[in-house]
């Protein structure tokens, strides 16, 4: 009987070498798409005057991009060489554009946050020139940051899938609306447990149905991924992706049923959206390093399309 292929690389090297991220990158990932949620939520709710709901938005969006940011420039090693990735503009690169998008908005986010911090300055800042002109300026800064914020929720998603980490890269279809979904649903879940019940109703329609839409894309993405979707669950990824699903689930499903009703069930309900959408985020990261240490989920599909071609051009 002939042995089972083992699958193996010069001097015992993975074909693909893994990426140099640490524990900062799934965080930063996380963190901005909760912003990015977080803007486009404030906006919807300045423009229907849900003053409460607008200030847990804008102040998500500021938390979060600036831990974002913090949690990437960590990840970098040096502060400058963010500011070096701003020297060009390259539309072909995913970090590029991504670079510009945060330089964009985070100015943006950061002055609609600081105006609902207004309140709190001293009363000689707040009715001064300066306050007033923060006054003035928090809604246009909203908006420009709505505008920005699909963007910011999903280029990272385009920044993993255009690496050759495998799974990463077989998900590259459906992994911007996982993305996308997920930071909604953050956004939303944080929008029912710290802002007002009466005002929480477009932060509950929103946590639903991106709850629904990431979990509709990832069983999408799964099926579509073929043999480089075993380490979504596999290891401490897999245990990650189905915390993030039942947490999801659940928070979805309490959301619907409970979470205009019953104080404490928005908190419970928000919190786990906003859990799940972290475990999501952590989750695909485990899973792309997993799959780039194993020379199995290279090869295998290579051959797979190779012989695909073959086929197709011998008919």
């Amino acid at each position: 009987m002939v042995p089972d292929a083992t699958f193996t690389s010069y001097y015992g090297r993975p074909v693909v070498k893994a990426a140099p991220w640490e524990k900062d990158i799934p965080a930063y990932l996380f963190l901005g798409g909760l912003a990015g949620g977080s803007s486009l939520m404030s906006a919807g709710a300045d423009l229907s005057g849900r003053p409460g709901l607008r200030r847990v938005g804008r102040l998500g969006a500021l938390v979060g991009i600036s831990a974002s940011m913090f949690a990437l420039v960590h990840d970098l090693g040096r502060p400058d060489r963010f500011h070096h990735m701003l020297r060009v503009a390259k539309p072909t690169s995913p970090m590029s554009v991504g670079t510009w998008i945060l330089t964009a908005y985070g100015p943006a986010a950061g002055l609609a946050g600081a105006a609902e911090l207004r309140p709190l300055l001293p009363a000689r800042l707040r009715d001064g020139l300066a306050g007033k002109l923060l006054g003035l300026a928090a809604r246009p800064a909203g908006l420009g940051a709505a505008l920005l914020a699909p963007a910011v929720a999903s280029y990272t998603a385009v920044l993993l899938s255009d690496t050759a980490t495998p799974t990463w890269h077989e998900a590259h279809n459906e992994l911007p609306f996982v993305f996308v979904g997920s930071a909604s649903a953050a956004a939303g879940g944080l929008g029912m447990a710290l802002a007002p019940l009466s005002e929480s109703g477009p932060a509950q329609r929103l946590a639903v149905g991106g709850a629904l839409l990431e979990l509709a894309a990832e069983h999408k993405m799964e099926r579509s991924m073929g043999l480089t979707a075993e380490p979504l669950h596999q290891g401490r990824a897999g245990q990650l992706m189905q915390l993030s699903k039942t947490l999801t689930a659940f928070g979805a499903l309490t959301a619907a049923l409970l979470g205009r009703r019953s104080r404490a069930a928005a908190v419970v309900a928000g919190t786990a959206l906003v859990t799940g959408s972290a475990c999501t985020r952590f989750g695909i990261f485990e899973a792309g390093q997993d799959s780039a240490r194993d020379p199995k989920y290279t090869v295998v599909p290579q051959r797979e399309r190779l012989n695909a071609r073959a086929s197709a051009g011998g008919t």
